[in-house]
């Protein structure tokens, strides 16, 4: 039974991307390792932007930087 978890920041990914990713790793999952869909789980956790850092900074602070320029 494979066991996929996938981290993203939470910043906006619709229900509908989300689902796609499901479906998508799933779907690899079968083609490359022949796992069986109806045992794989996948989980998609959504972190805020304060709690990851990229570099030493957090994502917040990198992505305000991004909009100033």
């Amino acid at each position: 039974m494979p066991y996929v978890n996938i981290k993203i920041t939470k910043e906006g990914a619709t229900a509908e991307q989300k689902a796609r990713l499901i479906r998508g790793v799933t779907r690899l999952l079968a083609d490359v390792l022949d796992k069986n869909p109806r045992t794989t789980v996948v989980v998609i956790d959504e972190v805020e932007t304060d709690n990851w850092g990229i570099g030493g900074e957090q994502v917040t602070a990198l992505r305000r930087k991004q909009k100033e320029g």
